[in-house]
């Protein structure tokens, strides 16, 4: 039915190959596509004699559009899903443009230079403007809409889990449960654990650089920033039990507000454990976390890429990891004149995850929905010019793949609030 180009060959790469690969009605062919191809061969080597889906690999520097236009027009796929890193996003984007193809991700724009002058004008009058100091944000891509618009392209953003799932959630809520929103809190809860003293679930250099940074939120119309990790909240999850979580900034918390400007406050939380926040304060306070480049021994080096390497590679982590996850949506707000309030979430077992797919529970909720997300714009569903999020298309289709793919959901009725 289509051809599909799998930029990345990582944990979440590997599960949404995988999940492609169960789903070869929709995805007949696909092309895994990576710096180190070596990766690509042994995942092709895996899947072929399970699957009917025909599987290709190339070596690619995402880095460099002309390597990527020439690839993307050899293979001719009818749409790219980006499962590399987000400072890849721009370079990507520009190939699709030039190639004719739509464009799939799991994470908005992040520069992986945040020294550089050019960039750091632009992002110092975005924090003037909007009020939030997150390095990562959507301008950078939906500054492509016209772009994909004229093309008669689509560019579907941000199809992981949260971001991805989370949106989808609020529309369907929006759709199926209420006449007006009045609040949104995400919630994230890893009950994992790898053995490890320290390690992270996804992406070390990403997911230091989240967490780190300065937490925020939106609430009547603006953003409200706080020091990181300030504002702490306890609650009891479903499957997992009683956690801490801290409030961070998301970038699904910038769509939304943008989408459903009648929302007064969307809010996310992701649960972490004391002995994790001890570690990662004191990789901050060493410098461990810096992003710009220092010398070391002749050499330049970035201390968190230097990090990453000495960090436990998170696909390493599914054969060690047990206990579950519980990511998903609290809303508020009005039906029929009455206030109402529900929960919507996912529960995912870490070791039934690496029973199907070799992964942990982090990885599969991120690829499930970017395998998902490929199939809403190859299959028509989700498809129209223009550059669009999650909560922009009609959930139903969206919601009821993943109760086939993996991934069921739960619709919990006057859940408890959080504080």
């Amino acid at each position: 039915m289509s051809r599909l180009m799998i930029i990345g060959c990582g944990g979440v790469a590997s599960v949404a190959i995988h999940k492609c690969c169960q789903n070869s009605e929709v995805f007949d062919e696909i092309m895994i596509a990576s710096r180190t191809v070596s990766k690509c061969d042994a995942l092709k080597a895996e899947l072929e004699g399970t699957t009917s889906t025909k599987i290709t690999t190339a070596k690619v520097d995402a880095d460099n559009v002309d390597e990527l236009v020439a690839l993307i027009n050899e293979y001719k796929p009818e749409a790219v899903l980006n499962l590399a890193l987000p400072y890849q996003d721009l370079t990507i984007m520009d190939a699709c443009l030039k190639c004719g193809v739509h464009y799939i991700d799991t994470a908005n724009y992040e520069a992986e230079d945040t020294e550089n002058p050019a960039w750091r004008a632009i992002y110092e009058k975005r924090c003037k403007e909007l009020g939030f100091t997150a390095y990562f944000d959507y301008s950078w891509q939906w500054a492509y809409e016209e772009k994909f618009k004229e093309a008669g392209l689509t560019a579907l953003l941000g199809t992981g889990f949260d971001p991805g799932v989370t949106s989808v959630f609020a529309a369907y809520a929006k759709k199926h449960y209420f006449d007006e929103i009045h609040t949104i809190d995400i919630l994230d809860c890893n009950g994992g654990d790898h053995g490890y003293p320290f390690a992270t679930n996804f992406n070390p250099e990403i997911n230091l650089r989240e967490v780190s940074a300065p937490g925020s939120y939106f609430e009547n119309g603006k953003w409200v920033e706080i020091p990181a990790m300030s504002i702490k909240r306890e609650y009891d999850f479903d499957g997992v039990g009683m956690k801490d979580m801290y409030l961070l900034h998301h970038e699904e918390i910038e769509a939304l507000a943008r989408n459903m400007p009648e929302v007064k406050r969307i809010r996310f939380f992701m649960t972490f454990g004391q002995s994790y926040l001890t570690h990662m304060k004191c990789l901050e306070n060493v410098g461990l976390l810096r992003t710009d480049a220092i010398e070391f021994n002749g050499q330049q080096i970035v201390p968190i890429q230097f990090l990453k390497a000495l960090l436990p590679d998170p696909a390493s982590l599914g054969p060690r990891t047990v206990g579950k996850t519980n990511i998903g949506c609290i809303f508020t707000g009005i039906k029929d004149g009455k206030e109402r309030s529900i929960y919507i979430y996912n529960i995912c077992d870490h070791q039934e995850c690496y029973k199907e797919v070799k992964s942990q529970a982090i990885s599969y909720t991120t690829g499930v929905p970017a395998m998902i997300g490929a199939m809403m714009v190859l299959r028509g569903d989700w498809k129209k010019p223009g550059v669009f999020t999650t909560d922009e298309f009609d959930p139903d289709p969206y919601m009821d793949a993943l109760n086939k793919w993996g991934l069921p959901w739960v619709v919990e009725e006057n859940p408890t609030l959080v504080e």
